[in-house]
């Protein structure tokens, strides 16, 4: 039998889970009753853990002390600018359509990220922002993005993926964005068929435009209902990683990436809750962006932006920097 810490805690949505039972490395056991905190890493492992109390609660807020200690990228500036670059080259030899260009800053600290977390739900506040401690990882995510909702329905489980492309910092979106947007919402129309009973896909919004803390998104929703002999342990290779942070095509996306980032981890995975009752299921799964996660002494963030024919290098190197400005300025204590 698995001993616990004490202090392994879930939160999300309002939802506290403590009083862990179970950690499982293997998706089949969401086959079985209970609620369940869902952690996948970019690259497919999977960390569940079991909980015997939930309730509807505040996250326990705690203190943060600042750090003015520098961040160090995986790739500078000019090390993203010739990233995104050959990108653009492949984009022109057709060997993709498009590719999610990722950089990850670091810093050292032993701090627990509760605090932070604190901090971010107070001065960003995101539909997905969720906290998750566990075995040797702890997260902080403050996301936007849904990978999937499950709601059962009297005519099935009905599931939901509102994929995020196109980032401004006003209401005011180019053609780039927009296409970029259809063709990531196509990739999921392809996902969730594998999934889904045949002929239930819909495009419920397109092309919907957000307002978050710090700029604007685009955002669409796709909906389907899912196949009744659906198993979990089916869900990786039918649907992960998200279209939105890998590419398309996703498998030559996939490859391209792992010539040029090291393992992205936490950062780009899955985040969130599945909860099984009487044979029916609920959850929410957030794509794990905008998310710290403390790991062997070191605090890591994420940031990264589309790329097609379209994108101009030194533009997406902009965009990282939008998208990892509020929060950099609330761990950084420059956001009180």
């Amino acid at each position: 039998m698995k001993s616990f810490r004490g202090d392994e805690l879930f939160w999300m949505g309002n939802r506290l889970a403590t009083s862990p039972i179970e950690i499982s490395h293997d998706p089949a056991s969401l086959e079985r009753d209970g609620f369940w905190a869902v952690q996948v890493d970019y690259e497919g492992r999977w960390t569940l853990t079991s909980f015997a109390h939930v309730e509807d609660a505040p996250f326990p807020k705690s203190e943060w002390s600042s750090d003015s200690s520098e961040w160090k990228s995986s790739l500078d500036r000019n090390g993203y600018v010739s990233y995104v670059r050959e990108a653009r080259e492949a984009i022109a030899r057709g060997d993709i359509y498009q590719v999610n260009a990722c950089r990850i800053l670091r810093r050292k600290s032993d701090q627990s990220l509760s605090g932070l977390f604190s901090k971010i739900i107070s001065h960003n506040p995101s539909k997905f922002a969720a906290y998750y401690k566990s075995e040797h990882i702890e997260i902080a995510s403050a996301s936007p993005e849904l990978f999937l909702s499950l709601e059962s329905l009297p005519q099935g489980t009905r599931v939901k993926s509102s994929p995020i492309k196109g980032t401004s910092k006003s209401a005011d979106f180019g053609e780039k964005d927009r296409a970029e947007n259809v063709m990531i919402v196509d990739l999921i129309r392809n996902d969730l068929s594998r999934i889904c009973v045949d002929g239930s896909i819909e495009v419920s919004r397109l092309l919907g435009v957000e307002e978050h803390p710090g700029l604007f998104h685009l955002v669409s929703d796709v909906i389907g209902t899912l196949r009744k002999n659906f198993s979990w342990s089916e869900f990786t290779d039918a649907v992960l990683p998200a279209g939105s942070i890998s590419g398309a095509p996703k498998s030559s996306a996939r490859e391209f990436i792992e010539e040029h980032e090291s393992k992205r981890g936490p950062y780009c995975g899955l985040l969130g809750w599945i909860e099984r009752r009487n044979g029916e299921v609920t959850g929410v799964l957030s794509v794990a962006i905008r998310t710290f996660w403390r790991e062997n002494g070191f605090i890591h963030f994420g940031t990264g932006a589309g790329i097609t024919w379209g994108s101009s290098p030194e533009s997406e190197w902009e965009e990282t920097e939008l998208k990892a400005a509020r929060l950099m300025a609330i761990a950084d204590g420059r956001l009180a």
